[in-house]
């Protein structure tokens, strides 16, 4: 049994934030990973990609693709088996909306046009999925 009044039927939410952003889900044309960085694993190439294309990166400013850079860094070394930065990591994530609790604490929502995109996306080749499994066990059990 509920408590309190029953809700009206025609419910309006009142507290939309003027900050709130809309993203659609099309991929970006991103950047290409600056060749200064150093970057060596396959892994932190990926999650360069991952970013650069993100629907988060078409409001990016500078200071933003300078964030990435760092923490690609970070990622980097992460895959080279430094896993003092993982938690580093998930917090700069946190803050450009990696999941989708984060992108509600932003308020941030990502549109849902696209459905066809997304099954697409579930049907994505196994041997991927297989490479990077493979991949963090190497680096989980060195």
């Amino acid at each position: 049994m509920t408590r309190g009044p029953r809700p009206k039927e025609n419910a309006v939410r009142r507290n939309v934030h003027s900050h709130a952003q809309e993203l659609t889900p099309d991929a970006q044309p991103g950047r290409e990973l600056p060749r200064g960085l150093g970057i060596t694993t396959s892994g932190a190439k990926r999650f360069w990609k991952t970013w650069a294309t993100s629907p988060q990166s078409a409001r990016w400013a500078e200071t933003d693709w300078a964030e990435l850079e760092i923490t690609t860094r970070l990622v980097d070394a992460l895959y080279q088996g430094d896993l003092r930065h993982a938690g580093e990591v998930r917090q700069r994530t946190a803050k450009w909306g990696a999941t989708v609790e984060d992108r509600a604490r932003l308020r941030m929502s990502i549109k849902d046009e696209h459905q066809d995109q997304a099954e697409d996306a579930d049907q994505a080749p196994a041997e991927t999925t297989t490479d990077l499994d493979e991949e963090l066990f190497r680096l989980l059990n060195s």
